[in-house]
């Protein structure tokens, strides 16, 4: 077993193909904004909203055009990844490196979400799941 630390469930992702429709749907359901930005990237911005119901946590996030029409074609649901919850990404990203696992990234990525931002890196599952681990900086 390899020791990682995970603290808890940071978020579940779901690509969505428009984050307003997707701010009011989730508000009715009782979710709260919590936290939105975009993120610039080198393919166009991408729209992330952080949706809140008790103590889970649902990220929205709106890709650029060209990546909308592939997520608006699936066809049974749209979850991306989830989340967890580590106190040093980077102890982390060591260990599942030294374990043979194949990180997404080639380094933890700072984000500047939250207050203070957070570092994370993804890997995938064995049917192409992907598996978050991520650092909110206090």
């Amino acid at each position: 077993m390899l020791e990682l630390r995970v603290t808890g469930l940071q978020h579940l992702g779901v690509p969505v193909t428009d984050i307003a429709r997707s701010k009011v749907f989730y508000t009715r359901l009782g979710f709260h904004e919590v936290m939105a930005t975009p993120l610039h990237t080198e393919s166009g911005d991408i729209q992330v909203a952080m949706m809140k119901t008790g103590e889970f946590v649902l990220e929205l996030y709106q890709l650029p055009n060209k990546a909308l029409v592939e997520i608006s074609t699936r066809g049974h649901g749209h979850i991306d990844h989830f989340a967890l919850d580590v106190d040093d990404i980077q102890q982390v990203f060591d260990t599942v490196k030294a374990a043979g696992l194949v990180s997404l990234e080639r380094e933890p990525v700072f984000v500047p979400f939250w207050d203070k931002g957070v570092f994370y890196f993804n890997i995938e599952g064995p049917d192409g799941e992907k598996i978050e681990f991520n650092q909110r900086l206090t």
